[in-house]
């Protein structure tokens, strides 16, 4: 692709690094941003320099918050007994719109994965671990996708647990093997989270 300015080929490469994002998107998407009033182009970059430079991870459950502890950690409406593991923000809001939950969640920040060099250090395990030694989780729900690497990181999970008095489920597979939670529609997700299963027998399943 031929760029008749350098400072239009640098805009298009950032951009192009984005997830889901190819060169000609990043052109089309550039091309547009030149065509918008500066104020605009400025608000989206001052937006993202704020976000990056003043946005917080709860000290609870590791979600991307404005404060130290997340809305939904200090609600107390939220039942702190019932803990939903999940891999990632997008997996919470995708849960959280289908209104099924109230308890609270632990972002893992990722899942098991020795292809791409991530392993349990490399994730919130231990502070989810070191929750549920103190004793007030008495349910933990294994809502992570359904693939060998979600797979792996449950059961590794699980074993961390072993000796503790906690009952440990995973959402019903309403969810079709190898999905994403943030592409699963409401209803079905909101059905799996209420009719989810006991880890154990999912283990016996496979």
């Amino acid at each position: 692709m031929d760029f008749s300015s350098k400072l239009l080929e640098n805009a298009v490469y950032e951009m192009s690094q984005l997830p889901g994002i190819g060169k000609r998107t990043a052109l089309r998407l550039v091309l547009h941003l030149l065509k918008q009033p500066t104020e605009q182009t400025q608000r989206l970059s001052g937006a993202l320099e704020t976000l990056r430079s003043t946005v917080k991870f709860c000290t609870s459950c590791h979600n991307i918050s404005d404060v130290e502890l997340c809305e939904i950690c200090a609600n107390p409406k939220r039942d702190e007994s019932l803990v939903c593991v999940v891999e990632d923000i997008r997996d919470v809001m995708a849960i959280e719109n289908t209104g099924q939950f109230k308890g609270l969640y632990h972002v893992l920040g990722g899942k098991i994965s020795p292809m791409e060099g991530v392993g349990p250090q490399d994730l919130t395990i231990q502070s989810l671990v070191n929750k549920a030694k103190e004793g007030k989780i008495k349910e933990l729900i294994f809502a992570l996708s359904s693939t060998m690497e979600g797979d792996t990181t449950n059961f590794y999970i699980y074993k961390q647990l072993d000796g503790l008095e906690i009952s440990t489920s995973t959402i019903a597979r309403g969810i079709a093997v190898g999905d994403e939670l943030e592409y699963a529609d409401e209803i079905t997700l909101g059905r799996s989270i209420v009719n989810r299963i006991p880890f154990e027998g999912s283990l016996k399943a496979n």
